[in-house]
């Protein structure tokens, strides 16, 4: 590789860094700093040796367990940290670092912005290598919290955890930069890559699911897979050499993206969009809002309907989650809110899903954020089609949608659980009004403020963190009720408390009407 290749790397970095520097560190400490604060929440639940050891034997014997979290390896409490939050942080760092890798290659192409730039003295391969660069400063970070957070557990598997996590995340960065290559959008780029993290997942949980040691060969056909193998924390010792695989693919795919952006003008595609009928076939702004997500909308929909009955087939494994721990019950207790366990558990699941419904609501909203920089609305309001009525076809599916993925992870549930239907889809529906409530913000900062409208990313975030993990770290109810959802009624089981979902609803209406004022008046970007 020549140095040509990469002038302008050193100045590409310092922008991707600068315009990433509010969400590389959030993503970077929520992640590293969720498996860092695992080892005192389990701590104060399972404080005796006697009562891990009881945990990891119930975890290992139960394959729904082991599905979602990964075997148990070591009964320690360094062993339960890399059990329980292993495998997500790792999901976590592998979502972070293909956006950042698609935001810095393909969506510069795709907005015109890379263009501008390679006119000046930068190397074919100097944005790639930037965003690469990017991706594995905010994994380093992630790598060196968990680190120093679990050091005193044992060196050597704090590390090991650490650069699990940060090492899965290198690979689906990598696995980013080819994706990138082949396609000429980045959101079917983000698509595409997080289906193979999604597929990683399952190939992982199928085979966790069917032995209790780690070594199906389907757990080691997935990249999340290879971390959790890497044993953090086992008493018998770390899996060192599994890293050397782990660097393997990241060089190989490294090599591979490198060998594709050189056989490729800025801007096209290795796979290039099938041109449309010669006469458009769309009559309304509803209709092409429509268009553009409903891709997006077919993948949540069927992620929580899998969702469903994944969580739905654990409910009556619940009692062995808890066992005879009282503080676990009372976790339990406190995010679900009954006393029936298998209630709580429920309620549990379905808030949830709801907080990461709302995720979904905040993303679709936002596509309006994009479509208008990306300028790719101008020409759009050019003609006889109103702000309004162009913002109101990706709104409908916006909310309608979070309103579809919650109804199809309460029939899963059901389903699975073997559960009336209606009290469950009770519970479900009960969270759009808190999930509407963050999709009505995120309208009202693109609407008046559009340069804040990612902020809309840290609220949702912050409120997940709030119901995930606040019950744990037992944080008072006044921290818990800054979220909109530790206002709603804890369903199926408990009393319908109608009062905040009706003025959850008005707020989410208030803020939306505020932020489509604000979009009448403002100018558009140009």
């Amino acid at each position: 590789m020549s140095t040509l290749g990469l002038a302008g790397t050193a100045s590409l970095t310092r922008l991707a860094l600068r315009r990433d520097r509010l969400m590389l560190p959030v993503w970077a400490l929520v992640t590293g700093g969720l498996v860092a604060s695992g080892a005192g929440s389990l701590q104060s639940l399972y404080g005796t040796a006697a009562q891990r050891a009881e945990l990891a034997a119930s975890m290992s014997a139960n394959s729904s367990m082991r599905s979602l979290y990964g075997p148990v390896f070591d009964d320690s409490l360094g062993g339960l940290v890399a059990w329980r939050f292993g495998t997500f942080a790792a999901v976590l760092a592998a979502v972070m670092s293909l956006v950042v890798v698609v935001r810095h290659t393909r969506e510069e192409e795709e907005t015109g912005r890379q263009e501008m730039l390679s006119a000046g003295a930068v190397g074919r391969r100097a944005p790639l290598t930037a965003a690469l660069l990017a991706a594995l400063t905010a994994n380093t970070a992630v790598v060196l919290i968990v680190t120093a957070g679990l050091a005193g557990q044992g060196t050597a598997g704090a590390l090991a955890l650490g650069l699990a996590i940060g090492g899965t995340g290198m690979v689906f960065a990598t696995m980013a930069a080819i994706v990138a290559q082949l396609t000429e959008s980045a959101r079917l780029a983000k698509g595409l890559t997080a289906g193979l993290l999604g597929l990683a997942f399952v190939l992982r949980a199928a085979g966790d699911a069917g032995t209790a040691d780690g070594d199906s060969v389907l757990s080691w056909l997935s990249p999340v897979g290879w971390a959790e193998n890497i044993r953090a924390f086992d008493a018998d010792g770390e899996r060192w050499w599994v890293l050397a695989l782990i660097a393997a693919a990241v060089l190989v795919q490294t090599a591979v993206a490198y060998g594709l952006t050189a056989r490729r003008d800025v801007g096209m595609s290795f796979l290039p969009t099938r041109p449309g009928p010669a006469d458009g076939r769309l009559a309304t702004a509803g209709a092409l809002a429509w268009r553009l997500q409903r891709g997006t909308l077919l993948g949540w929909s069927l992620g929580f309907l899998l969702g469903g009955l994944v969580f739905g087939g654990m409910v009556e494994g619940a009692a062995d989650i808890v066992g005879g721990n009282e503080q676990a019950r009372q976790i339990f207790e406190r995010m679900g809110g009954q006393s029936a366990l298998t209630d709580a558990f429920l309620g549990t699941m379905v808030g949830l899903f709801g907080m990461v419904a709302a995720l979904f609501a905040v993303g679709s909203v936002l596509r309006l954020h994009g479509e208008e920089t990306s300028q790719r609305a101008e020409p759009l309001l050019a003609a006889p089609v109103g702000r309004l009525r162009w913002a109101a076809g990706h709104l409908v599916v916006a909310f309608a949608g979070a309103a579809l993925i919650l109804l199809l992870s309460g029939v899963g549930l059901a389903l699975s659980y073997g559960r009336e239907l209606g009290p469950i889809l009770g519970a479900a529906l009960a969270q759009l009004p808190a999930v509407w409530t963050l999709a009505g913000l995120a309208v009202l900062l693109w609407g008046a403020v559009p340069k804040a409208a990612p902020a809309a990313w840290g609220v949702a975030g912050v409120c997940l963190a709030l119901g995930w993990i606040g019950p744990a770290l037992d944080l008072p109810q006044a921290a818990l009720d800054l979220s909109p959802f530790g206002h709603l009624p804890k369903l199926p089981g408990g009393d319908m408390a109608w009062t905040p979902v009706l003025v959850l609803t008005a707020l989410a209406t208030v803020l939306t009407a505020a932020g489509l004022a604000g979009l009448r008046r403002r100018d558009m970007a140009g």
